[in-house]
């Protein structure tokens, strides 16, 4: 009796020692690959940030569509964005929804952001609407108006989503509720939930 007593909680053990080493490797992956699609576009390779994009968004907007709204915004001279402080704060174990693992995970950084007001016509009304447009997508208390405000440093704190057919290779969602209409159409109801 007491053997087979020994032999399961020996069992047990292997058994919950396993799942935790999945959940660790869900987890690592997802970091590994979402810091990777992140470097892209902190590095203004926008193609290469594309290919780390969820398919089926993609197949909704068009990748050309998805790369020229990356490259309006990184890659404009008119803006110059400084990308700082990444971090992942946290990952959701993945759940498995119609065949595909989907993890939502929360991640901050700090953002610099200076625009060229001397290219923007109407630039005094612009600034006041601009700021207006910070405040209200990342909160009063996480913008900072500097140089006489000609920039911006903006404290961001952001969700995704990580979709994998696999659990192992991870395709990405920036969540955002101005993105919702669109989501709707690809995201399972219990995923568009949680944000």
């Amino acid at each position: 009796m007491k053997i087979k007593l020994i032999t399961f909680i020996v069992f047990l053990f292997s058994i919950l020692s396993f799942s935790q080493i999945r959940e660790f490797n869900y987890e690592s992956e997802i970091k590994k690959q979402f810091t990777f699609f992140f470097d892209n576009i902190k590095d203004k390779k926008i193609e290469n940030a594309v290919d780390f994009i969820y398919p089926k968004y993609l197949d909704l907007i068009t990748r050309e569509h998805m790369i020229n709204i990356l490259n309006s915004s990184y890659n404009n001279p008119v803006f110059k964005i400084e990308i700082q402080h990444f971090k992942i704060d946290s990952v959701e174990k993945p759940e498995l929804i119609h065949n595909e693992y989907f993890s939502m995970a929360t991640y901050s950084f700090e953002m610099k952001f200076k625009v060229d007001w001397n290219s923007i016509p109407n630039a005094e009304s612009i600034k006041q609407k601009m700021k207006e447009a910070m405040i209200s997508r990342y909160g009063k208390e996480n913008v900072a108006t500097l140089d006489n405000n000609n920039s911006y440093m903006i404290n961001a704190h952001m969700k995704t989503c990580a979709i994998s057919n696999d659990g192992k290779e991870w395709k990405f969602l920036i969540l955002d509720e101005k993105y919702k209409p669109e989501l709707i159409n690809i995201l399972p109801q219990r995923i568009l939930d949680k944000f």
